[in-house]
């Protein structure tokens, strides 16, 4: 999938016109922009305003467009819909009213900006759900109670308090921290921010060039599903952090006295069925999938830590040339002394409106990772995963 580049002349040209006069009108800029004269794919007039305008309102306002584009893709239009629905999910026909809408729209830029103009109230949601969806390598825990999140401010303060005081004396950082929890389908998000070390960064003021002192924040996603007992997290530290954090977690947010042993983690990803030719993936004819395969496979000893094999093959043209690579090791060396610890796997989407159908590459490794994000498309081959057997129920 190609990689989306923010541009401030592109931003104008896929935006309505009106949707931008709406936008600037309400910041008193630009009354002298003649919109509807304005080309919708050639905004000169507009741009040269853009450029005359003074850095401080120009800085104040670009935050807004990079999140609205953002937001303006399948990904971010998910987003909001999962947020709408939150909040008319006791007025359904004022929410089917507002998602066909939105659908009714020539393209996303429309749909992200109308929803940042007209609903103000979904727009932080919908950021938060839409950068959700673009983190990778969660982590999957289950074992735990199946039972519903303790959402209530003392249970959030309390939240904070200890992750940040955890940080503080583990790493001298997390003075402060913030939690901001959000509902989602049956699911309960926790995106946890504390601070992290000061840093500096160069910028420009004006028309002072010089570094600057700031203090970033960090990010832990905690994603609780009550109805099957199942934590999914995600943060980049070290493995003694990621235990601390789910304890704290399981701590003030399930209100257990110590989070259960993990024996369950180990089984969360079975690999070694990937290992046979005979093996196929299991979806629906109404997945949007076409075709699946594995193009690499880690293997690890079972008789000395450590040792590893990698095995890859050129799938394009024949999707099972993986095994005939998998037939030729097990010449060389005794498969069944091997485990299948990481697998790399090819999904072909079917096309869609006469286009092409996509590829989407992810990884799965042992015992509790996996590369995917939490999509809409993540989530179909999420539920693939447990259908196939791979991941274990």
């Amino acid at each position: 999938m190609a990689t989306r580049h923010y541009s401030v002349p592109h931003f104008f040209r896929q935006v309505p016109n009106a949707l931008l006069k709406r936008y600037f009108v309400s910041h008193d800029l630009f009354g002298d922009v003649d919109f509807k004269k304005m080309s919708e794919t050639k905004p000169d007039a507009l741009l040269a305003a853009w450029d005359a305008l003074p850095d401080e309102r120009r800085t104040a306002i670009e935050p807004h467009f990079r999140q609205i584009f953002n937001l303006a893709s399948g990904k971010g239009f998910h987003a909001i819909r999962d947020e709408a629905y939150f909040h008319l999910r006791e007025k359904p026909d004022e929410f089917a009213a507002f998602f066909e809408r939105l659908a009714a729209m020539d393209n996303h830029y429309e749909r992200a900006m109308s929803t940042f103009l007209d609903h103000p109230a979904y727009w932080p949601g919908a950021v938060h759900f839409c950068h959700a969806d673009s983190l990778s390598f969660w982590r999957k825990r289950r074992g735990l109670p199946a039972r519903p999140a303790a959402i209530d401010l003392p249970s959030r303060a309390a939240l904070e308090a200890e992750i940040g005081s955890w940080f503080r004396k583990a790493e001298g950082r997390g003075r402060n921290c913030r939690v901001e929890l959000l509902r989602r389908d049956q699911r309960d998000y926790f995106f946890v921010f504390p601070e992290d070390f000061a840093n500096e960064s160069i910028e420009w003021v004006g028309n002072d060039f010089a570094r600057r002192p700031h203090n970033p924040a960090f990010e832990v996603v905690f994603v609780w599903s009550a109805s099957d007992g199942s934590l999914d997290f995600n943060y980049r530290g070290t493995p003694k952090a990621k235990v601390a954090l789910q304890t704290i977690f399981a701590r003030n947010v399930l209100k257990l006295d110590k989070l259960p042993p993990d024996d369950g983690d180990e089984a969360i990803y079975d690999l070694n069925r990937l290992k046979r030719r005979e093996f196929q993936f299991v979806y629906g004819a109404d997945s949007g999938i076409q075709s699946v395969c594995v193009r690499k496979l880690r293997l690890s000893s079972t008789v000395r830590k450590g040792d590893r094999i990698s095995l890859e093959a050129d799938t394009v043209s024949n999707p099972l040339a993986l095994y005939d690579v998998i037939e030729q090791a097990g010449r060389a060396f005794p498969l069944e002394l091997w485990n299948a610890t990481q697998a790399e796997i090819v999904v072909q989407l079917a096309p869609v409106d006469d286009k092409q159908g996509k590829r989407e590459t992810f990884t799965v490794s042992y015992p509790n990772s996996c590369s995917l994000k939490y999509d809409d498309l993540g989530l179909k081959l999420r539920a693939m995963l447990v259908a196939s057997g791979i991941e274990v129920q």
